[in-house]
């Protein structure tokens, strides 16, 4: 009688640790998303397109790197990563290696824009033939995966963009977005994708920040940093890192987007779904947030009296830790942080970290009232 009352409770015991067990593995992030549910995330999750002056083609912030070395230091792979804008993004994954990524934007065509980088990238064989593609030039014959990222820019600039090339990419662009991931593009969405990539075609690694940018450099100085400049620039200890630095960056860049796991969403900082949709996902799957780079969308949010209360109200609801990280550029005027987003020839960006924690406690204590507050918050 003992030995079956002991069986039946090994058998229960055994039974609710099972049960934990595939309690906790659904809440767990998957290791990569079907097509299925990355397009549910996007569609879900985005709100309405906003509008913004500038076309945003590239980053303008030339520090993005310039921190990676401080950001990684005893930080473990894993987390999720929320961020903002165009390619920049890329490196801080490459360099985090989260569980996944969300990029927020109010604008839909920055959202178009990672798709189109998300085909490129997937259907390219390595670096070189990722900017072949990007450009629509031909792939230079005296590069390797061994090449740093210098040579491949230095081969790759002097060929002439190819508009036969431009026309097969775009076809084959759509054709891996629609036909193979079946994601439902619109038409209006279809005509914006072309827009951005003929950018790239006739910017080619000269490109810049926006339309303006479409001058190859020789036509005079510029302001704003191109493509090249920014994928060749460095660390803050001398060593290039952007997400096209090295092949290994590359490939696993290429692997997060072949499994989903980088989500571009259509949302504003200060909105009522996009930020709140991760959030609340990231609790779901037992997620913390290890990272969320804001560029300089706060000191527009600034510019209103809600806008900036209602972003830290959505930051204070997601999964946060003592670890997650704001990661902020700053323009320094040489005098010291504006809270104007105008940069200006004599100003230069710095890139700085912040925990997010501190900035949601001295929010919640009715301590902020303006962008100078805000970095103020950093230990």
């Amino acid at each position: 009688m003992q030995n079956s009352k002991y069986r039946i409770r090994l058998l229960i015991v055994l039974a609710l640790c099972f049960s934990f067990t595939r309690v906790w593995s659904a809440a767990e992030l998957p290791a990569q998303l079907t097509d299925e549910v990355f397009w549910q995330l996007v569609t879900e999750f985005s709100e309405p397109s906003g509008r913004f002056p500038s076309d945003n083609f590239v980053s303008n912030e030339l520090a993005t790197q310039r921190v990676l070395s401080e950001l990684t230091k005893a930080r473990k792979a894993g987390g999720a990563y929320v961020g903002v804008g165009p390619e920049q993004n890329f490196t801080y994954i490459v360099a985090l290696q989260p569980k996944i990524a969300f990029i927020v934007d109010v604008r839909r065509q920055n959202m178009i824009q990672h798709l189109m980088y998300k085909a490129l990238i997937e259907l390219s064989s390595d670096r070189a033939d990722f900017l072949s593609r990007l450009f629509s030039r031909p792939r230079p014959s005296n590069v390797d995966k061994n090449s740093g990222i210098g040579a491949l820019f230095d081969a790759l600039s002097p060929i002439q963009a190819d508009q036969q090339m431009f026309d097969e990419n775009l076809r084959a662009i759509k054709d891996r977005l629609i036909k193979e991931h079946g994601f439902k593009l619109t038409s209006e969405d279809e005509t914006t994708l072309g827009y951005i990539f003929r950018a790239f075609y006739v910017g080619g690694p000269d490109l810049g920040y926006s339309n303006v940018a479409f001058q190859p450099r020789s036509a005079g100085p510029r302001l704003l940093p191109t493509y090249e400049e920014l994928m060749i620039d460095t660390d803050e200890n001398g060593q290039q890192r952007s997400f096209i630095a090295t092949e290994e960056n590359f490939l696993t860049l290429q692997q997060f987007e072949k499994d989903n796991l980088i989500v571009p969403l259509v949302g504003n900082f200060a909105g009522s779904t996009a930020l709140r949709s991760v959030g609340s996902y990231l609790r779901e799957h037992n997620t913390l947030i290890s990272a969320f780079y804001t560029s300089n969308v706060e000191q527009y949010l600034f510019m209103t009296s809600e806008d900036w209360k209602n972003f830290y109200t959505n930051v204070s609801t997601l999964p946060l830790d003592s670890n997650s990280t704001f990661i902020r550029p700053l323009i320094n005027t040489g005098n010291g942080y504006t809270a104007s987003p105008q940069f200006r020839p004599t100003f230069h960006w710095d890139t700085v970290l912040f925990p997010i924690a501190d900035l949601v406690a001295a929010f919640n204590a009715g301590m902020i009232e303006n962008y100078y507050d805000v970095i103020q918050t950093r230990n």
